[in-house]
């Protein structure tokens, strides 16, 4: 069984104060994708770093406390890349791909478009960009699995106030269009919702308004994969019991030789 985690930690050194690497730790991950990271290399230390028995891969903004992305891993690696080759995107750490044996894992954190319209414009120029990529990715002839925050709710189960947010960055048309092309003219899968049809299921909750409390969420965190491992996944969980960040670890367990 091969188990995949995404988290978003929304700043890792203040998700492991929270107790993310126990949680981590006793969960039996192989391969943890990482989000946020909000540090440069020179901040990471010890078991922040990664926890021993684990390999960490980085690709780290440019720019100091801001996003950055991480994959750690318990399996032989063959190769690694960051960055997909579009420097807007590159320069804010935002993919690790990491190719095991068998499959390729990718830690990927889209741009959010809620600060402003620059911001959203900057998303619209991601997701122009990242489509081509994923197409040259199949090109390869094997099995990927992608990662991450998406920041994108695909359809009205995703969220709850989905009716209020028609007009909000996350679940705007064109960013909905671009993931129902993504699954049902390129061939990727939503491997979380393939196992899990239930409503009321999230990753995020706004920090506002006991939202997580109430459950008022949104699924923006994915594991999108290539039919050959997503037809592999058994099991999914996404754990809110406890607050490492304000979003959820998305764990999925698949039937993958190791």
């Amino acid at each position: 069984m091969l188990t995949v985690t995404s988290f978003n930690a929304n700043g890792i050194r203040s998700a492991v104060t929270k107790g993310f690497l126990p949680w981590f730790l006793s969960h039996d991950v192989d391969v943890l994708c990482l989000q946020e990271l909000k540090a440069q290399d020179a901040d990471l230390s010890g078991d922040v770093r990664c926890p021993a028995g684990y390999e960490p891969f980085f690709h780290f903004a440019a720019r100091k406390g801001y996003s950055g992305c991480a994959v750690w891993t318990r399996l032989p690696v063959v190769s690694v890349a960051t960055g997909f080759g579009v420097p807007e995107f590159d320069n804010e750490g935002r993919y690790v791909r990491v190719d095991l044996e068998n499959l390729s894992i990718i830690s990927v954190y889209f741009p959010s478009g809620s600060m402003n319209e620059d911001r959203q414009a900057s998303k619209f120029r991601f997701l122009e960009a990242f489509l081509p990529h994923l197409d040259r990715l199949r090109e390869e002839k094997r099995e990927f699995l992608l990662c991450g925050d998406f920041n994108i709710a695909h359809k009205e189960i995703d969220l709850k106030n989905w009716k209020s947010n028609r007009d909000h960055s996350g679940f705007l048309p064109e960013e909905r269009a671009w993931m129902t092309k993504l699954f049902d003219e390129c061939g990727w899968v939503d491997v979380f919702r393939r196992l899990d049809p239930n409503p009321d299921r999230y990753t995020w909750w706004s920090q506002r308004g006991r939202a997580r409390e109430k459950n008022v969420g949104w699924r923006i965190d994915y594991q999108v994969g290539t039919p050959g491992i997503a037809e592999k996944a058994r099991e999914t969980d996404i754990y809110a019991s406890e607050k490492f960040s304000d979003h959820a670890p998305l764990t999925i367990r698949y039937d993958w030789p190791l």
